[in-house]
């Protein structure tokens, strides 16, 4: 027990470690004075950075373009290249400072090598357009109406002088040569370096963790408790083992489940609702599950009975429902579809071997009623036997 009072103490270390932990994510550190972004990321050239909110319902995104350390004579443009990471082919939105003195923003989109930048269209929507310039940062704000296949796509940035209020061509050289990167404006992750790439590795880490714990150790735990108990040579060898591994499930479970608060707390603008009220749910009963075991009665108590209903129903419960949030996860983050089908074949490998371990034990515990029927027939007949033949017959002479 005193490796189980320690397993829990590490889990709960993990725990709040993961929540009191902070990142060096810089745009994350901006705050806007009327409006809040999901996702953000620092662009790797230029002094720029993105942020966004992708609306799934409205099939919009929200986007805010920031590029700092420049100045009112020169203009700043942000945009989406679906055909690669190049400038050709950019639906692009541009902002600078007009005769005006006010900052002026409008669509144009880049179909040559030597562009006009003059307004126009793009091939999707742009419901609203606007920017800001204060304290030598430009800022771009937008909603973009795109459709899927956009969701996932290549993002170009820029900027350049500005002369008699015309926009002129871009430095060649530096910075301006490396200013592309992918976007994902569905899971959050960005080409650009920091937040967005950082928020991803935590999702994925967060896949991970509880794909292992909850979806892989807890399933094979139940299958060690319910199938080795059987052979009488296992005992208790069995016991130890099942509470090892359902501990450890638990353990690497709150560090998996610690990433998804984390997650949550990063991205305020989204929420999966689902899938984060099943996953307290199931932090809430593996955390009973390892209080149960503390409080595990002897096999003769009188609450012995309550204590193994209670245990095997909250235990088929976790199992159940870390399945269905696992898949829940997949939709969510949308990996690779190997990944997926690596996950179910695991599944289809534990169901298989539970299967055939039911059998066999149905088969074992059958084979010893029958042996302990036969035993008892034996003994009845011997006894059957003295009475007549034996002790019996005698005390008739």
């Amino acid at each position: 027990m005193e490796k189980t009072r320690k397993l829990v103490l590490f889990a709960c270390l993990l725990l709040v470690s993961f929540l009191a932990s902070s990142s060096a994510q810089t745009c994350l550190n901006h705050s806007f004075s009327n409006r809040q972004y999901a996702n953000c990321s620092d662009l790797p050239a230029l002094n720029c950075f993105l942020h966004w909110t992708y609306d799934e319902a409205a099939g919009t995104v929200e986007v805010a373009f920031r590029h700092t350390g420049t100045t009112s004579s020169r203009w700043s443009a942000w945009g989406i290249n679906p055909s690669g990471p190049s400038m050709l082919n950019t639906q692009a939105l541009v902002a600078y400072v007009n005769s005006s003195g006010l900052p002026h923003a409008f669509t144009t989109s880049i179909d040559s090598m030597s562009p006009s930048m003059q307004q126009s269209a793009l091939s999707f929507q742009v419901p609203s357009l606007s920017a800001e310039f204060e304290n030598n940062e430009m800022r771009i704000f937008a909603v973009m109406r795109i459709s899927e296949s956009l969701l996932t796509t290549n993002q170009v940035w820029q900027e350049g002088p500005v002369s008699n209020y015309q926009l002129m061509i871009h430095p060649t050289s530096g910075d301006n040569m490396l200013s592309t990167a992918s976007v994902n404006f569905l899971t959050g992750q960005s080409g650009g370096t920091s937040s967005g790439s950082s928020r991803t590795r935590r999702r994925n880490v967060h896949g991970v963790l509880n794909t292992v714990s909850w979806g892989i150790l807890m399933p094979l735990g139940a299958i060690t408790a319910r199938y080795m108990k059987v052979f009488k040579s296992a005992d208790p060898a069995w016991f130890y083992l099942h509470v090892v591994c359902q501990t450890s499930a638990y353990a690497v479970g709150v560090a998996g489940w610690a990433t998804g608060i984390r997650l949550g707390s990063d991205s305020a603008g989204v929420t999966h609702n689902p899938h984060r009220n099943i996953g307290i749910t199931l932090f809430c009963l593996g955390t009973l599950q390892v209080f149960a075991l503390l409080l595990r009665p002897n096999k003769d108590h009188k609450y012995r009975l309550y204590w193994n209903i209670y245990h095997h129903s909250v235990g088929y419960a976790v199992i159940i429902l870390s399945i269905i949030n696992i898949f829940d996860g997949f939709d969510i983050l949308q990996p690779d579809d190997h990944w997926e089908r690596i996950y179910i074949g695991i599944l289809i490998f534990l169901g298989v071997v539970a299967t055939l371990l039911e059998g066999i034990t149905w088969y074992i515990v059958l084979r010893r009623k029958n042996r302990g029927s036969d035993t008892d027939k034996r003994s009845h007949s011997i006894n059957g036997a003295n009475g007549v033949n034996g002790f019996g017959a005698r005390g008739q002479d």
